[in-house]
């Protein structure tokens, strides 16, 4: 090793290095003064060549660790760039560079050196409408008002629709104030929410044009079995009114066998024909006899004792005596409600 002052060595090692070694205490207490020593000489030397081995290894693996964040950014499919304190956009990722270019008609394709907040303060024309409020989010987050801030906002050009979401955060860490802003493309997610929404509004339409159908339908299902229950009575009392009694009277004149049995058979098949009341009854009160039901059925028309033995070719007692049984198997015996308006309510 030849045998050399080492002024300058001692120069760049006093202090802390970057590799955090610092000199021997030895060299520090000698200040500026020269080793003459030709053993000590080669010994510093061996450690500046470690020192120097040492920074080197550092800077490379700084440079690694720099070359591998450009490449994590610039594998990121979202809008990346990095502010200054004032603002002033220092460093961008690909896919906002390659933004830039494609729509180089409204954005410069190269925004190094431009102040982000000073573009916000400016913007004009649509869809600028949330420039001043990205404008002062992004100033709370600068001041430390704010963790971060977001916005989604839409960004349509003449060719198609897009949306972005826009957020900024601080960088935290030694060093000047850093802020990384990014913009993801959310056009995609934008617009199956739009098609959700009309869907929505489908359905929406369609559900009420369906209440208002089933409205209709209650309303005509309602009137049916009104103008049901309407002809049910009016067939009911026509027959009762206009055709038994003269059966009845007929059958009491002299007959020959074979008219009694037609007069019969007619009666018979009248009584099915206006049956619907007197099933109803039937069915909700089944311990009445069928010459109970009959008399229940003329009581509910209105006839009176003796025009009730008239048409059922009985006498006024025995009317009577159903009468009452048909109270009593009603469970109207003790209680004064009128038999009629009670026979009345079963068809409502």
């Amino acid at each position: 090793m030849p045998n050399r002052p080492v002024l300058g060595i001692l120069r760049y090692t006093g202090g802390t290095h970057p590799a955090g070694l610092r000199a021997s205490g030895e060299i520090e207490k000698r200040g500026l003064r020269e080793v003459k020593s030709p053993s000590r000489q080669e010994d510093l030397l061996k450690k500046i060549e470690t020192l120097e081995q040492k920074l080197a290894e550092a800077k490379e693996e700084e440079t690694l660790l720099e070359d591998l964040g450009k490449k994590v950014l610039n594998a990121l499919t979202v809008h990346v760039a990095l502010l200054d304190a004032e603002g002033t956009i220092i460093g961008t990722n690909l896919d906002w560079r390659e933004y830039g270019e494609a729509n180089a008609a409204e954005d410069p394709p190269d925004p190094i050196g431009m102040n982000y907040l000073a573009v916000c303060d400016t913007a004009e024309g649509e869809g600028s409408e949330e420039a001043p409020d990205v404008a002062k989010g992004i100033r709370s987050v600068i001041s430390g008002e704010a963790e971060e801030y977001s916005i989604e906002y839409p960004c349509h050009s003449e060719d198609e629709k897009r949306w972005f979401f826009m957020r900024a955060v601080r960088l935290d860490g030694p060093g000047p104030l850093r802020l990384i802003v990014s913009h993801e493309n959310i056009t995609a997610l934008k617009l199956a929410e739009e098609r959700l929404q009309e869907r929505e509004r489908e359905l929406e339409k369609k559900n009420r044009n369906l209440e208002e159908i089933n409205t209709t339908l209650k309303v005509l299902l309602d009137r049916r079995e009104a103008d049901k229950k309407e002809l049910e009575e009016q067939v009911l009392g026509n027959v009762k009114q206009r055709v038994l009694p003269y059966l009845e009277r007929l059958r009491g004149t002299r007959l020959q066998p074979e008219a009694v049995e037609f007069a019969r058979l007619i009666e018979s098949n009248l009584q099915e024909i206006v049956s619907p009341f007197l099933q109803r009854l039937t069915s909700s009160y089944f311990a009445l006899t069928p010459q109970e039901i009959q008399v229940a059925g003329l009581v509910k028309e209105g006839k009176m004792t003796k025009e009730i033995a008239d048409v059922l070719n009985i006498s006024m007692s025995a009317v009577d005596f159903h009468r009452k049984n048909i109270r009593k198997k009603l469970g109207l015996k003790s209680r004064k409600t009128n038999l009629r308006s009670y026979l009345l309510s079963l068809s409502e």
